[in-house]
């Protein structure tokens, strides 16, 4: 069958939107009608070259759609199933899995390489293979993924908002409920204030913090913080952030401080931001591959501080991703106020310009 799709075919270049040719599912495989797909800084990072994948391959790993076809030996979705792509294809089976680490389950080391877990394509274009990022390829009408990728959620879900726990959410709310285990009446500090830092603020306020410090260089994020939760902004561009998470701490730091940007500096900022015995979090991906990250041994040790690191939010998608979804029709979980704009899929390449100018906290990519 045919699909219309979104190929990066080279570091650097923009998104080209073409038809290409879609094979049927293979055994354990799902052909999925996306309805939705969020636009997410990860998959910018393969465009500049931060992270460095096989091209050409269709982007995008936050996405939401319908069953329309299983091939064979699939147990967990049927046709007309509405489901949300995991971008980690747990295999239920390795160490990770079996120790309730799903997240971190190997078959994660292969998501961004292109082929499907049996090494071979189902996207081509004139006798090219076009590759699948995290074998779901969501910047795509139609999609064919792995069983495993399928999370089945209830029919009454608007798709173009359950898209949205795909990825941003789910890591985000993950990283302050899951990873750092944010305590009733704590301090926090949020550096970064996009679609993943929006939703740690979120996942703070659903854990009960008394004091949620947002802090982005963008005026517009900071006011948009405020309405999922932050009880404090700082504009870090106006001045040192450390010495003003100082004064609203009465000079102790915070208890836990979540960097949502990914570079070593504002990495190494959380660490300083947190009080002794305080907990950083580093969330984001992006230069850090061949970087250090510049903390001084001394407060690690002497002053008992942890840095940890998150993916996925330390969530098990397939339990977490209908948790949030819960979340959201109780009222507790914003998604649509997340969404800053909606997209046609020919409108690709502006919503990533709009995500990198920060016009959007999260823009989605309709299909319907």
């Amino acid at each position: 069958m045919k699909t219309r799709a979104a190929v990066l075919y080279g570091v650097g270049q923009p998104f080209v939107v073409e038809e290409l040719d879609l094979d049927p599912p293979k055994e354990h495989e799902v052909l999925v009608h996306l309805a939705a797909s969020g636009v997410c800084h990860s998959d910018y990072h393969v465009v500049t070259g931060d992270m460095q994948v096989p091209l050409p391959q269709v982007m995008g790993h936050e996405g939401a759609g319908i069953v329309e076809k299983v091939g064979p030996g699939v147990t967990r979705v049927k046709p007309g199933d509405h489901v949300v792509m995991s971008f980690i294809p747990s295999c239920g089976f390795c160490y990770f899995c079996v120790n309730g680490m799903t997240q971190l389950c190997d078959l994660g080391a292969g998501i961004l390489q292109g082929p499907q877990l049996d090494g071979t394509y189902r996207l081509h274009k004139d006798g090219q293979d076009i590759g699948q990022t995290a074998m779901i390829s969501t910047l795509s009408e139609w999609t064919v993924v792995p069983e495993n990728s399928a999370v089945k959620i209830d029919d009454d879900y608007p798709l173009e908002r359950a898209c949205l726990v795909a990825c941003g959410v789910t890591t985000g709310v993950g990283a302050a409920i899951n990873r750092a285990k944010v305590a009733p009446g704590s301090s926090v500090l949020v550096l970064g204030c996009g679609g993943v830092g929006t939703n740690v603020i979120q996942g703070a306020r659903i854990a009960g913090a008394g004091m949620i410090i947002a802090a982005d260089l963008l005026d517009f994020k900071l006011e948009m913080a405020m309405k999922f939760g932050a009880t404090h902004t700082i504009n870090n561009g106006r001045g040192n952030l450390i010495e003003k998470v100082m004064e609203l701490t009465n000079g102790r730091g915070v208890d836990y401080a979540f960097e949502a940007i990914g570079t070593p500096v504002t990495v190494g900022l959380v660490v300083d931001a947190i009080r002794k015995g305080g907990t950083a979090v580093a969330i984001g991906v992006n230069s850090m591959a061949t970087e250090t990250i510049p903390v001084n041994p001394f407060v690690l040790v002497l002053w008992q501080k942890s840095l940890l690191g998150t993916l996925y939010g330390g969530s098990n998608p397939r339990t977490d991703i209908p948790r949030m979804l819960q979340l959201f029709r109780s009222g507790q979980l914003k998604l649509n106020e997340l969404v800053t704009r909606e997209y046609k899929l020919d409108q690709v390449n502006e919503a990533y310009g709009d995500m990198i100018a920060g016009k959007i906290i999260r823009g989605v990519i309709r299909y319907r």
